[in-house]
Formats: structure tokens, C-alpha cells, sequence
């Protein structure tokens, strides 16, 4: 067999697996310096229409993938041909397929199945936004990275809505997964990847797939029966899902779930609603991929801070949202009103603090009506996920990956434990701190709209605090009890109002991890410490720069879905505001921010502050105005930073809540 060393510009290093069709290879782009994976195909002889029509399906997966820039979607990198291979260099994702691990008949506990299944709906949604159906979801498919985080590989099938490349009449898919539709050769939508992924969540709750069978028969049963109810096959599938799994696999696609978010919310809703008790770590079996190559060391992460809105001057002030949406005008908020620019901030319901995601101890019990903020933030390199340290009980840091054996700090032990080498219970006790840190870490890290902190106490006390969706909090609450008892839980975590949902989620991969030790970070805290402010009070904000050089932004998301950025601004003559000179900033350098026109302002509630740190500067143009929606911004910020984590750049985040109050 022909060895084969260089594709293009890429060194190859070893073959990862071979098809039919072609192999896929381990690679090497020395100009970025990272890893890859590189799939080839053979280039057909004119007169082989097989395998011309694997070439164009090899081709359409680069076009489709090529377009989906997503945490939980395989990045596809380039494309090139040499004289008789086709090639598409994609993102190289250290650890194994869902199906390998299904094929030693792994045990997956409740948590690791949502957050699989929430992974993969997640990517779903991206694509299916975006008109591509992948049409083949399945085990093979979804890759698990070194730290749990499910990615959806191979859309070597996908459809995208604006071709006519693939008609009706045409069978493609994998018959145990395939949906009623694709046996009929109809035309297909997202609903088939609905149904996909319920027949995978099936698999996973009862370890057997709903229909066995050659061809013919897995269509009949698909076309004309309904398997049994996942809780009738294992008694670890809790009842609460087997609606959701009977919706999902529905024989028609106008009955399953509108959309995957709809499957995603169904499953967090089964989770928090089910009436078996959750399986426990001593029960089951966590997923545990290979362990993970050697990465970087992390990158600053930081918690995002609350939002200012422009208000009029006093004898004019605006109650209505309007002038706060109007334009970039008014200092940090470009909304235009009175002679006089004012900014008002808004913020979400629950009182707010600032997290400390560097250097603050775990939080203690709330004793006051009013949170005590501290400086939030931490690094995590760009290709890992998340990482966060302990935050106050008002704000709370996203997880990254979760912390391996060899990188989670146990506590030194004491002058006079250090003079003898630890016995076998001593060892055996550190071991099993070290598992429940890690099942912990690697649960904690799949939560949705959360950005989650906190550690393993030397007697295995569990201390988790940061923010979360306030429908999320009691879930989370109910699953951390699967680990350890409720007496044994030191409980921190702060609702905050769903809208900030993309925000966090956003935020998440560069926030610490559970279990990450505390150190300097990317800190963010309102002046003085200040959690709550009154109608007219002045808005300042203060920033302790990650532990590189870097870049920064700076922005204020209001519960009523706007963003006005504070730095870096716009000029905007009209009202006297002078543009920021965007720079890069020392290391560990503090940023003080502030202007007597920033102060609090009617709409009143709990809003986020939130800054991004960046090696690189975050945006390749400034945005178009001071002001915008959150829906657009966050999005933009989302695959902002997933771009300079797949480059390779140093991020932190760091988020602060804060809450405006009316006159008194």
C-alpha cells in the first residue's frame, strides 16, 4: 500500500481508520502548528458513476460542514484534490465515537446522556438555522472530545436546503436510525434529524436500539409499530422520558418536536421532572474517554458584567425601552434623547454580585439580603472548553473541560502529615476525591445557560456556586445530589432570568472549570463592590487584565434584549463622544471604566456586565453602532470566540450582575 506522507500543505503522522471509499488520517499543519484529521476519497474514473456520486457527497459534506462554525459541530478547515484523492481537512477531536463506547455496552449515568443529547441538539439547531439537515445521525456520527463534549461529525449526506442535489426517491441514511420518510424515499427536513436523535437517546437509556432486524425489517417495524417505552426495558430510564422519546420517534414529522431546541427543553423538563431516583456515581458507569493529549496551559476566563442604557437628562427621563434601542448616540449606550445623555442600567430580577472566578474563596451561605461581589474571571486556552474557579453567590463562571487527575491540585498536606509518605487509606481517600471531582467536573460542565464553579472538599463537601437560568437551579440542585448527600452541599448558585441564557452560553467555553485551583484571573466587579444601584447613582466598572496580553471588550446586556457596548465606543459627534483607541492591555493590568452620564436609569431589574479578554483582537471590524440587540451581538460574540479558540488565542471571560433600583 502506497504510504503516504504530505497532503498538500499537511503532514501526515498515521492513519486513524479506513473505509471503502477512502481513509482518514491523522495530520499535521505546520504552519498553525495544530493537529488535524484528514479524510480522503479516491478520485473516480470517469467511467465509475459510484463512485463519482461518493466524490460528490465527499464534496457536499466539505460544503456543508464548511459553513458550521459550532462547538458541537466537527470544524471543516479546507479542501484540496491531488491527482487521484479528494481531501477535507477537519478538526482533530481527541476521543472516541459515541459508537465505541455503545459497543463495549458502556453504562451511561442520566447526566451523561442529557448532556450528550443536549450537545448533539445543540448542533442540530445551529445547522438546521442555517439550512442544512444532516440526515445520518447516529453513534458513528457524534465524536466525544477527551472532556465529554459531544461533536456531530460527517454530513457527507446533508442536504442543504438550496441545493436540488439530492431528490425524493432517494434512500441515504443508516437503516437503524433512518426516519419513516427516508424509508419512503420522500423528501426530507429537520424533523428527520429529530427522529435520528431519538432513536440515539433510545439507545442510550435502555443500551438497545427500538428496531433490530436486516433492511426490510427495521422499515416494517419503523412504518407500522412503536418499540417498548425506554423505562420498560431498564430500570435506570426514569418514566419522565419515555414521552419524550415517543414524541421524538412520532411515525409522522408533523407530530415530533418543532424544532431541536423544542427535543433539548423536553429533555431538560424530563430530567428535572423524574420520578425514579437519579442514578448514582457508585450505579453507573460515567463516560470516560481516552484521557486527553497534553493541551496548553488555560487561558483567562471571564464572567460577564451587567448592561447600561442610555437614559435623558432628569427633567426628561425616558420610561419607555424605545430611546434606549434608538442608536449608538449616548456615551456607552448610544441612545438619543434630551441635551443632557444619561445611561441608565437594568438588571434581572435576583439581587447580583460579581463573581471571582480568581482569587475569592467559595461563597459562603448568603447572610444579608444583598450578595457581596468579588472580581470574576479565569483563562482557558483556546481549544479546551471551560474553566472555572469559585465565584460569589451572585454571579457564576461557565465550566471548561473537566479537570484531569494529573491537573487537579490536592490539598498539600500538613508539615507534620509531609514527613511520612501517605498510607493506603490516606491514598485510597485522596483517589476517590479525585473521581468525584472529576464526575462532578464532567456533569457540571454539560449544564446549559449556567456558568458554574466550585470545588471537592477534603471531606468530600461539595461547594457549587455561579448563575443559571432560574428554571435550571432546582435541577441542578436535584442532580448534584446524585454525588453526595444535600447535608454535604455548600449551595451558591443565583438564578438569573432565562433571556441571559445565550449570554452564558456564549460565555461558556472560556470560563473556569469546577475544580480549577484558585490563582489570578480575569477579574470584573462593579466600583466598591457595589451589587445593587439606585436611580441617578453613577455606573463604574473595574477590571483586573488575565494573566497575558490582550485585547479587551467591554458590554452591557439588558434584560430587555439590548446590548450597548462600553468599550471599545464609537465616536459620535452629536453628543460629544470621543472613540476609543482599542489597544492591548498589560498583563494583570487594571482597567477602570466610567463617566459621569452612566448612571441608573428606569427600566429597572437585574442586567450583566460581561468582558472578553483576547490574545487577538475579538472582532476583525468594529461593530456598526454603540447599541444593538442581544440576539445579534451574542451571536456574533458566540462564533467570535469560537473562531479564536479554533486559532489558537488566549481568552478569558468574566460576567458581573448588577441590579438597578427605583428612586426610593
Amino acid at each position: 500500500m502506497e504510504t503516504i506522507e504530505t497532503l498538500g500543505k499537511y503532514e501526515i503522522k498515521r492513519p486513524l481508520g479506513r473505509g471503502a471509499m477512502g481513509t482518514v488520517y491523522e495530520g499535521w499543519d505546520p504552519i498553525i502548528a495544530r493537529r488535524v484529521a484528514i479524510k480522503t476519497v479516491k478520485l473516480p474514473d470517469q467511467a465509475d458513476p459510484d463512485t463519482e456520486e461518493a466524490l460528490a457527497r465527499f464534496r457536499r459534506e466539505a460544503q456543508a460542514a464548511g459553513r458550521l462554525t459550532h462547538p458541537n459541530i466537527v470544524a471543516v478547515y479546507d479542501y484540496g484534490e491531488t491527482n487521484d484523492l479528494a481531501y477535507i481537512v477537519m478538526e482533530f477531536v481527541d476521543g472516541p465515537p459515541l459508537k465505541a463506547l455503545l459497543d463495549k455496552q458502556e453504562r451511561f449515568a442520566l447526566p451523561d446522556i442529557v448532556r450528550v443529547m443536549q450537545d448533539l441538539l445543540s448542533g442540530l439547531q445551529f445547522s438546521h438555522e442555517r439550512g442544512v439537515v444532516h440526515r445520518d445521525i447516529k453513534p458513528a456520527n457524534v465524536m466525544l472530545t477527551s472532556t465529554g463534549q459531544a461533536k456531530i461529525a460527517d454530513f457527507g449526506i446533508a442536504r442543504i436546503e438550496s441545493s436540488s442535489m439530492t431528490q425524493a426517491g432517494t434512500l441515504l441514511g443508516t437503516p437503524a436510525y433512518m426516519s419513516p420518510e427516508q424509508f419512503m424515499g420522500q423528501v426530507v427536513d429537520a424533523r428527520t434529524d429529530i427522529y435520528s436523535s431519538g432513536v440515539l437517546l433510545y439507545q442510550l437509556l435502555t443500551g438497545e436500539r427500538p428496531f433490530e432486524g436486516g433492511m426490510s425489517a427495521i422499515m416494517h417495524k419503523a412504518l407500522n409499530t412503536e418499540p417498548p417505552a425506554p423505562s420498560q426495558l431498564s430500570v435506570t430510564a426514569p418514566p419522565s422520558f419515555d414521552p419524550v422519546v415517543r414524541r421524538a420517534m412520532a411515525k409522522r414529522p408533523e407530530d415530533r418536536f418543532a424544532s431541536a431546541t423544542a427535543f433539548a427543553d423536553a429533555i431538560r423538563a424530563a430530567l428535572a421532572n423524574q420520578s425514579e431516583p437519579a442514578i448514582s456515581v457508585a450505579e453507573a458507569t460515567m463516560m470516560a474517554p481516552p484521557p486527553p493529549v497534553p493541551r496548553p496551559p488555560p487561558a483567562a476566563v471571564t464572567v460577564s458584567p451587567p448592561q447600561i442604557v442610555p437614559v435623558a437628562a432628569p427633567a426628561q427621563q425616558q420610561q419607555s425601552k424605545l430611546p434606549l434601542i434608538a442608536a449608538a448616540a449616548v456615551m456607552l449606550l448610544g441612545v438619543v434623547g434630551g441635551s443632557t445623555w444619561w445611561f441608565v442600567l437594568r438588571a434581572p430580577a435576583p439581587p447580583p454580585a460579581a463573581i471571582d472566578t480568581a482569587s475569592a474563596p467559595p461563597p459562603a451561605p448568603p447572610a444579608a439580603s444583598v450578595p457581596v461581589p468579588a472580581p470574576a474571571g479565569n483563562e482557558v486556552s483556546p481549544p479546551t472548553q471551560n474553566a472555572a474557579g469559585p465565584t460569589s453567590t451572585a454571579q457564576a463562571v461557565a465550566p471548561p473541560p473537566p479537570p484531569q487527575a494529573d491537573q487537579t491540585p490536592i490539598a498539600p498536606p500538613s508539615p507534620a502529615a509531609s514527613a511520612a509518605p501517605p498510607t493506603n487509606d490516606q491514598q485510597l481517600a485522596i483517589a476517590g476525591l479525585e473521581t468525584l471531582r472529576r464526575q462532578i467536573a464532567r456533569w457540571v460542565s454539560s449544564r446549559n445557560c449556567t456558568v458554574l464553579a466550585g470545588d471537592v472538599g477534603e471531606g468530600g463537601s461539595v461547594t457549587l456556586n455561579g448563575l443559571a437560568g432560574t428554571a435550571s437551579v432546582e435541577a441542578l440542585r436535584q442532580g448534584l445530589v446524585q454525588f453526595v448527600s444535600p447535608g454535604q452541599i455548600d449551595w451558591g448558585v443565583t438564578g438569573v432570568d432565562p433571556v441571559f441564557c445565550p449570554t452564558l452560553d456564549a460565555l461558556h467555553p472560556i470560563m473556569p472549570a469546577f475544580g480549577t485551583p484558585a490563582g489570578p484571573r480575569f477579574g470584573l466587579q462593579m466600583a466598591e463592590g457595589k451589587t445593587q444601584l439606585r436611580d441617578g447613582e453613577p455606573v463604574r466598572v473595574t477590571l483586573v487584565m488575565p494573566d497575558f496580553r490582550g485585547w479587551l471588550r467591554v458590554d452591557y446586556v439588558g434584560h430587555d434584549g439590548q446590548v450597548q457596548h462600553l468599550y471599545p465606543q464609537l465616536a459620535d459627534p452629536t453628543n460629544n463622544i470621543v472613540a476609543d483607541s482599542p489597544r492591548a492591555f498589560a498583563p494583570r493590568e487594571q482597567v477602570d471604566l466610567g463617566n459621569p452620564s452612566w448612571v441608573i436609569g428606569a427600566p429597572y431589574g437585574t442586567d450583566m456586565i460581561i468582558a472578553v479578554a483576547s490574545s487577538e483582537p475579538l472582532f476583525d471590524r468594529p461593530r456598526p453602532t454603540n447599541g444593538e440587540t442581544a440576539e445579534v451581538y451574542i451571536r456574533d460574540l458566540h462564533a467570535a470566540i469560537d473562531n479564536l479558540r479554533q486559532r489558537g488565542a488566549r481568552l478569558a471571560g468574566a460576567v458581573a450582575t448588577l441590579e438597578a433600583l427605583p428612586p426610593k
